[in-house]
């Protein structure tokens, strides 16, 4: 098979892994080495520096030993199978860099022959890059599951970032659509990378030299929709893989009918549940930055976000108690619970009242969504002039300005929402 047909086959089946995010790394270069050598990241992303950065996205092969139903690449599927050579995956990325065309490489793969034949495969493409090619940009690879410890190992001295994808959010899930795999073969390497990273970082103490293990962290990702787990589930799980496995990102994928099999949802009239998908993106955000828990957000008597507002709001609305926050007194956790103020603002605040009391003027100086967070701030003990607060009319405001999104996103709750409004 031509390179280029190969290229077209294994990028298409990449297409379904959204496990990309900026590296957060900055990998030195020494004379002659190729790669961008700034922290960098994935296609069509921001690296730290504010460049939209790309790379080249392809699984090693799409040929797999298991039947994970939800898969385009199950072995049961009828579809053209293809594998690069290490040689050609690494002539192919410095090429394409070479071109300007990409900088960095997320590598995945589906699992041929066995987990150690195709990591070993992954770690010869990457050494080719590495040692004889000299790249020291931006990779992105997928451990596999299964495969030796050691190999995990030379995966990740080569890669700045390794994932491993927990695809879906409970075992019995697990069980029944992918019979091959098992919970704990997902969480052992999850575990050694995190151990891995944390012996790295002890010995960059030591010997400034000292090779890196992964130094971008490791993330995962969940499919959401194939399954009837609830939003509540997928975020107490978020929330262990953070606390146990020191993840830098989870991320959610919105599950695309790629099968016919009985236990998948049919894929007649089937719509990916794409704003299910956003919304638990904005819930992760509070986990990560706005010092939230999951049990806070969710729990038995509402296992599932409200479409019609998100995480944030939705929550403020539930506790009404807890507002209005006074935004001369307030601490910094304080500030960060109120709609409309994240965590760039809330530390403009804390700066500014240092210099005299703060306004609602001042604030939407500051940053501050003002749409949003006039329901839920003071400033001097008083609420903006002229405005009338009551949970549903709050609720109203908040959904009037996600109207484009629901739009599309969720139709039906918005036209109900509307009429029992």
């Amino acid at each position: 098979m031509e390179l280029l047909d190969k290229l077209t086959i294994l990028a298409d089946a990449a297409k379904y892994d959204a496990a990309c995010t900026s590296s957060g790394v900055d990998r030195g270069s020494g004379r002659g080495g190729l790669g961008s050598t700034m922290a960098a990241g994935c296609c069509h992303s921001f690296s730290a520096d504010g460049r939209c950065i790309s790379l080249l996205k392809v699984l090693m092969t799409n040929r797999c030993i298991y039947d994970c139903q939800y898969c385009v690449n199950r072995r049961s599927n009828d579809l053209p199978r293809t594998a690069f050579t290490p040689r050609e995956l690494a002539e192919l990325t410095i090429g394409f860099y070479r071109r300007n065309y990409i900088e960095g490489l997320f590598l995945s793969s589906a699992v041929w022959g066995s987990p150690d034949h195709t990591t070993e495969a992954m770690v010869q493409a990457l050494r080719l890059l590495r040692e004889e090619y000299g790249f020291h940009g931006y990779i992105h690879a997928k451990a596999i599951p299964g495969a030796d410890p050691g190999l995990t190992r030379q995966l990740g001295l080569l890669a700045d970032r390794l994932s491993v994808n927990i695809e879906l959010p409970s075992e019995d899930s697990l069980t029944r659509l992918c019979p091959d795999k098992r919970k704990g073969a997902i969480l052992a390497p999850m575990a050694q990378i995190r151990d891995g990273i944390q012996v790295s970082k002890g010995e960059l103490v030591k010997y400034r030299h000292a090779p890196r293990f992964a130094p971008a962290g490791q993330s995962t990702q969940m499919i959401i929709g194939a399954t009837p787990e609830s939003d509540r589930h997928i975020l107490t799980l978020t929330q262990a893989l953070y606390d146990k496995y020191k993840l830098k990102r989870v991320f959610y994928s919105a599950y695309m009918p790629v099968s016919d099999s009985a236990l998948l949802p049919a894929r007649q009239d089937f719509k990916p549940p794409l704003l299910r998908e956003h919304r638990l993106y904005q819930a992760d955000w509070l986990l990560r930055f706005y010092h939230f828990r999951a049990e806070e957000l969710l729990d038995e008597n509402q296992p599932n976000f409200n479409p019609l507002v998100d995480p944030k709001c939705s929550w403020a609305l539930g506790h009404m108690e807890f507002f209005p926050v006074e935004v001369n007194r307030a601490d910094y956790e304080a500030l960060l619970r109120v709609p409309g103020i994240g965590v760039v603002s809330a530390r403009r605040i804390l700066t500014a009242r240092r210099c005299g009391p703060l306004t609602f003027e001042g604030l939407k100086k500051l940053g501050v969504v003002l749409k949003r967070a006039q329901y839920f701030l003071t400033c001097s003990g008083k609420m903006l002039e002229g405005l009338r607060v009551s949970p549903d009319g709050v609720l109203r405001h908040l959904v009037a300005q996600e109207r484009p999104m629901l739009a599309q996103g969720a139709p039906e709750q918005l036209s109900l929402f509307e009429q029992t409004g």
